[in-house]
């Protein structure tokens, strides 16, 4: 692939429709080159991968990715994340003379790693937010470039709608931040990351137990996103995933009515 000294070479991280949208936008820009595309591939349904195919980007996986980039064969000036969910290592990160920045669904530096949707809802926050920030050699804790916060509906709130609210302003930050870091080659003004919770996914999937004591309906709440598993009970050695009558509500024919609404 030639390169234009003009425009800045980029390498896209992602999934999910979101990352296909910013992916998008980048291809739209006259400064930006896409060198390559990182993204859930392997899947039956990957919509970044379908626009990187219909723009002709070349589509890599992590290793070879890396080993491009190690033998000289892949030259990368700045590296964008979305959504990606695996880690980030050299020598990437010692070859992109922008840096590379992550785009992470929850405020930072409180909530590292995944789930933070569910707890969320499980602390009752009153407010939630998407940050971008430099990626270093450990996850989610490089310097912080901007949190964009947002209100949470404290009451009715699930896994699934937080992160409905939170994907267009993972994008919009997206887009400005993308804007900063296009525009001038120094490093954006930071802020620390220090402190906060690091959660894996294990921790994450032992969490959806609901055990004697818990606050049943917001539990369910936190961990209902469908088609995944969400807070459940074991019944007999199987594995039971509650719901809610607000959810089991939202989720009918609204040109079915029950009959049986009344149980006397």
């Amino acid at each position: 692939m030639t390169h234009d000294a003009s425009r800045t070479r980029v390498l896209f991280m992602g999934r999910k429709p979101v990352a296909a949208e910013a992916l998008r936008w980048l291809l739209a820009r006259d400064d930006v080159q896409v060198v390559g595309v990182i993204t859930d591939s392997h899947l039956s349904v990957s919509p970044t991968s379908d626009v990187a195919r219909a723009a002709g980007v070349p589509i890599l996986d992590r290793d070879d990715m890396e080993a491009k980039v190690a033998a000289g064969e892949l030259h990368v000036d700045l590296g964008l994340s979305m959504l990606y969910w695996q880690k980030i290592r050299r020598p990437l990160l010692g070859r992109c003379c922008r840096g590379v920045v992550n785009f992470h669904p929850a405020p930072l530096p409180e909530y590292k790693g995944t789930a933070g949707y569910n707890l969320a809802i499980l602390e009752d926050r009153p407010e939630w937010a998407v940050t971008a920030h430099y990626v270093d050699e450990d996850i989610d804790t490089g310097a912080i470039i901007e949190v964009r916060a947002f209100p949470v509906d404290r009451d009715h709130e699930t896994a699934r709608s937080l992160e409905a609210k939170s994907q267009p302003r993972l994008l919009a930050q997206f887009q400005a931040v993308t804007e900063r870091l296009l525009a001038d080659p120094a490093p954006l003004p930071t802020t620390p990351n220090r402190g906060g919770r690091y959660v894996s996914r294990a921790e994450m999937e032992a969490m959806k137990e609901v055990r004697d004591g818990d606050d049943v309906e917001r539990k369910i709440r936190a961990f209902w996103f469908p088609p995944y598993d969400g807070a459940y009970r074991m019944v007999n050695g199987v594995k039971c995933t509650l719901v809610s009558r607000a959810i089991l509500q939202s989720l009918a024919d609204p040109s079915t009515s029950n009959l049986f609404t009344d149980p006397s």
